[in-house]
């Protein structure tokens, strides 16, 4: 038994956040210090009653309606989000109504940040090998927006909302081979929201600005940016060893590299580091911004639509992630 990618769709709100919109909000982020840092002209923004199933509802609909897919074949869903419609009940469970769903399928959420798609198509493969699983719907829902405070202008550049669905069956165009996992919670803190769990379940009001007058808070997304960037430089390279090895792969048997789509600074410097050809480096974020766990199967969509993947190729996908947590893949087109 073997598990394929079957087909990939996205959805993307209808608000959009320019850079210009930033820079008349903060006068000291011009537009082209936006463009050159962060290489992102415009990210997609939930609207304010609009919620992670909002996005995956219209994801998965139009994932339905581009490939035929009938919905009474689907038997697991697995959603991929760290803003969920409520604490509980999980979101999963939500969506196979509002779906339309049989009632005999599977529903779980996963709650990992940016490499959560490639944690969410393992689970989907062990399903189908496990035979427990023929059509295993992996859905990534971000509203990140809503984590991010309104005065925090360097994470507002970066992250957009967004949702992805990508179906993994029995048959399909990519043929998912094997992983390589990593996890290292010592760095939990540096990415982190900490109100709102049971930890510390009510919010704490202790907003302060420093030095550079960027907001802290508790209540609001936080993100060490130094030390992220070191994680993702020290643990990257390993990652994308250990992905070869356990493929039986070599760097030039490599065609295609989809990272995870951070942005044009950590890409770039990615690339260089592991010493990738350019022409095997593929970048989707000028117009959707960072969205988190779907930035994978928004590029490789892209990617297919470009006419980028083509028969015979092995493509390596790979994120770091939140958590810390990080995952790669090798996908055999």
């Amino acid at each position: 038994m073997k598990a394929y990618i079957k087909g990939i769709s996205y959805y993307l709100p209808e608000k959009i956040l320019t850079n210009e919109q930033i820079n008349a909000e903060f006068p000291e982020w011009t537009v082209e210090k936006i463009n050159t840092k962060i290489g992102i002209k415009q990210r997609h923004i939930a609207a304010e009653d609009e919620t992670a199933s909002d996005l995956a509802l219209k994801a998965v609909n139009k994932l339905f309606e581009e490939y035929d897919i009938d919905r009474n074949t689907i038997d697991y869903l697995i959603l991929i989000t760290q803003s969920p419609d409520y604490i509980l009940p999980t979101t999963a469970c939500i969506l196979q109504e509002r779906l339309g769903l049989p009632t005999n399928v599977g529903a779980i959420d996963v709650n990992l940040g940016c490499s959560g798609f490639i944690f969410g198509i393992s689970l989907a493969k062990g399903l189908i090998m496990g035979e427990m699983s023929k059509n295993v719907l992996v859905i990534t829902a971000e509203t990140y927006s809503k984590h991010i405070h309104p005065l925090d202008k360097g994470n507002r550049t970066i992250f957009g909302d967004a949702a992805a669905a990508t179906l993994v069956s029995t048959d399909g165009f990519a043929e998912i081979d094997n992983f390589s996992f990593g996890t290292d919670g010592r760095g939990a803190d540096n990415l982190i929201v900490k109100t709102g769990g049971q930890k510390h379940k009510n919010t704490m009001n202790d907003l302060r600005f420093d030095d550079n007058g960027n907001p802290k808070s508790s209540d609001y997304l936080f993100m060490d940016g130094s030390a992220i960037l070191n994680y993702t430089l020290d643990y990257f390279p390993p990652l994308i060893q250990d992905t070869l090895l356990r493929n039986n792969l070599e760097l030039q048997d490599i065609d295609f590299f989809v990272f995870h789509q951070a942005n044009k600074f950590i890409m770039e410097l990615l690339r260089k580091k592991l010493r990738i050809e350019e022409h095997k480096f593929y970048r989707f974020f000028e117009n959707v911004g960072n969205t988190v766990s779907s930035t994978i199967p928004i590029a490789m969509k892209e990617a297919i639509k470009e006419g980028r993947l083509n028969e015979r190729s092995n493509v390596l996908i790979a994120a770091p992630g939140l958590g810390y947590s990080w995952a790669g893949a090798v996908l055999r087109f």
